[in-house]
């Protein structure tokens, strides 16, 4: 249960599709739970929805196989969709065993399970990607966009070496409702983009380059002198947190 989900709860009330009664019951059975859950070495956060919008996301990089799937037994017990980002098959392996329907996605690095806990978006969500390399970033953001409930778009391999590819997707472009941008060398894509459209623009700079991109620092920097508007700049790499920012402008009223 989220804001969103409280909402609807009082406007089942306020319509007469629901009892005070009933809608008590349901709240009351929300709060029961702890708001955390201690397994020792994590402390699962069953209250993060109500607060944020959307589930604790886990984070698998230096995490072991069988504490990824630890948490991730215990978020989905507790009735809540599952996001494990930087992980891997392994993990996968263990946490199959305990969450039948997760989904592995090799590309993103990440595991799913889509819940009932989250409500859609509002418009589209596209994910513009520079480069083929740039790919594994983009798809972080794509698959989290989606498991948060937005409806996503992906347009790829439309760097500015070859500008045409991006300027023939226009329509694509301003029909979403957040566009985030992933670029890696010099990291010019968003600028570009900030410049065709009046939606926000979050910018992922990527590690993806030679040697003087200083493994994104070039494409970090860049990004944040663009001189369009409307454009945020996430930290290297980091498709997950442009997705979260995307996700919660598209839930907006």
């Amino acid at each position: 249960m989220n804001r969103t989900h409280l909402r609807a709860l009082l406007e089942d009330v306020q319509a007469q599709r629901l009892t005070p009664e009933a809608a008590q019951d349901r709240l009351l059975q929300f709060l029961r739970q702890a708001p955390f859950e201690d397994l020792g070495f994590a402390r699962v956060d069953h209250h993060r929805s109500i607060r944020q919008g959307f589930p604790e996301v886990v984070f698998g990089a230096g995490k072991t196989p069988e504490q990824i799937a630890s948490i991730s037994e215990r978020i989905v017990a507790a009735g809540r969709s599952l996001l494990v980002t930087r992980t891997d098959v392994q993990a996968y392996d263990l946490v199959r065993q305990r969450v039948s329907d997760a989904v592995f996605h090799d590309l993103a690095r990440t595991i799913t399970r889509q819940g009932e806990d989250v409500p859609p978006g509002r418009g589209t969500v596209l994910i513009a990607a520079a480069g083929t390399a740039d790919l594994p970033v983009a798809e972080e953001a794509a698959v989290t966009a989606g498991i948060m409930g937005n409806q996503v778009d992906r347009l790829y391999d439309v760097g500015v070496a070859g500008l045409h590819r991006l300027l023939a997707e226009h329509g694509r472009l301003s029909s979403a409702r957040v566009i985030i941008v992933v670029a890696g060398m010099e990291g010019a894509l968003p600028s570009v983009v900030g410049g065709l459209v009046d939606v926000p623009v979050i910018a992922v700079p990527t590690s993806v380059g030679y040697g003087a991109s200083f493994g994104g620092v070039t494409a970090l920097l860049g990004m944040l002198n663009s001189c369009a508007i409307g454009i945020s700049v996430v930290n290297i790499d980091n498709g997950f947190g442009a997705a979260a920012i995307a996700s919660s402008i598209n839930h907006l009223p």
